[in-house]
C-alpha cells in the first residue's frame, strides 16, 4: 500500500495545503487544499473519500474536485463519513446554494456522488483495502482512520484531543506508522483544550498509551507560523525524558509530516 501525502498542514500559506492523504490511486483519507495537486487524470481515478470530520480544511477541496472529474467517470464517488458529517454536507455545502447536489446530478440513480454512512468502529473494505473508523475526540463529530497495509496498518488520529478510546483500538492493531495531530504551540495550550486539539505536552501524553514501542511517529495539521515552534517544544520535551530513567523515557521518534511525502507499508 502506498500513502503520498497530499496536504499536512492546519492553515493555508504558500506551500502549505491542508489535510489530505491519498491511499494507492483511488483512495482519499479527507479533502482539504492539497487536493489541488492532483492532476485531472490523479483526481479522476479517486473512487472513495473518507472524511474525518465536517471542517472546511478537510472537505474545502471536495466540491471543487467532484465538479472536475465529473464528466471524466463514468461511476459515482463514495463519500464515506459519520452520519452527522453528511449530515453536514448535504446541507450546507451540496444545497444547489454553495455548490449544487451531486448526490442527484444528472439524477438520482446516476449521481457523481454517493454518500455512504459509517460509524465508529466500522471496517470497510474497498478495491481490497481495509478501512476502519476510529474514535476521535474533537468539536464536531468526527474519527481517526486506520488502513491495514502489507506491513502493518497507517494510523491516523484526525483532528483530536485526549482520547483514551482511540488508544484502546489501536493497541490491537500492528502499527506500521502513526500520523498525530498537533495543532497548537504549548503558549496556544489553552486554545488547543478549548478547541480539542493537541499541543507538544498532551501529544507525548497520549503517545505514553500507545503499546507499540519503537513505533514511529509523524505530527501533523500544525499551524504554519507554529510549526517550528511545535518542533522545538517536542525536541525538547524528547530530550527531557531522554535523560530520565530508561523507564521512563519516551521511545518514540516523532518527525514532522510534509506535503509530498510517499510511504510503501
Amino acid at each position: 500500500m502506498k500513502v503520498r501525502v497530499l496536504g499536512c498542514s492546519g492553515a493555508i500559506a504558500k506551500d502549505c495545503r491542508t489535510t489530505s492523504f491519498l491511499i494507492d490511486d483511488n483512495i482519499l483519507v479527507d479533502a482539504g487544499t492539497g487536493v489541488g495537486d492532483l492532476t485531472l487524470d490523479e483526481m479522476r481515478k479517486i473512487d472513495h473519500v473518507f472524511l474525518t470530520h465536517s471542517h472546511l480544511d478537510h472537505i474545502a477541496a471536495l466540491p471543487l474536485m467532484l465538479d472536475a472529474v465529473s464528466s471524466l467517470r463514468q461511476a459515482p464517488v463514495h463519500i464515506h463519513a459519520l452520519p452527522p458529517t453528511i449530515e453536514v454536507l448535504r446541507t450546507h455545502i451540496f444545497n444547489n446554494i454553495i455548490w449544487p447536489d451531486f448526490s442527484c446530478i444528472p439524477s438520482a440513480d446516476y449521481p457523481f456522488m454517493r454518500f455512504c454512512p459509517l460509524n465508529v468502529g466500522e471496517q470497510c473494505t474497498t478495491a481490497g483495502v481495509v478501512v476502519e473508523a476510529l474514535p476521535a475526540v474533537h468539536t464536531v463529530p468526527a474519527v481517526g482512520y486506520a488502513v491495514q497495509g502489507l506491513k502493518g496498518w497507517w494510523v491516523f488520529s484526525g483532528d483530536t484531543e485526549r482520547n483514551p478510546a482511540f488508544w484502546e483500538r489501536v493497541n490491537q492493531l500492528p502499527i506500521s506508522m502513526l500520523v498525530m495531530e498537533t495543532a497548537f504551540s504549548e503558549r496556544e495550550s489553552a486554545l488547543a483544550r478549548r478547541s480539542l486539539h493537541l499541543s507538544p505536552q498532551t501529544l507525548l501524553a497520549e503517545l505514553r498509551l500507545c503499546e507499540q514501542l519503537g513505533c514511529q511517529v509523524y505530527i501533523t495539521h500544525t499551524k504554519p507560523a507554529e510549526t517550528e515552534v511545535i518542533m522545538g517544544e517536542i525536541r525538547k520535551l524528547l530530550a527531557d525524558e531522554a535523560a530520565k530513567p530508561s523507564d521512563e523515557s519516551s521511545p518514540f521518534s516523532i518527525q514532522w509530516l510534509q506535503a509530498g511525502q510517499e510511504f510503501s507499508l
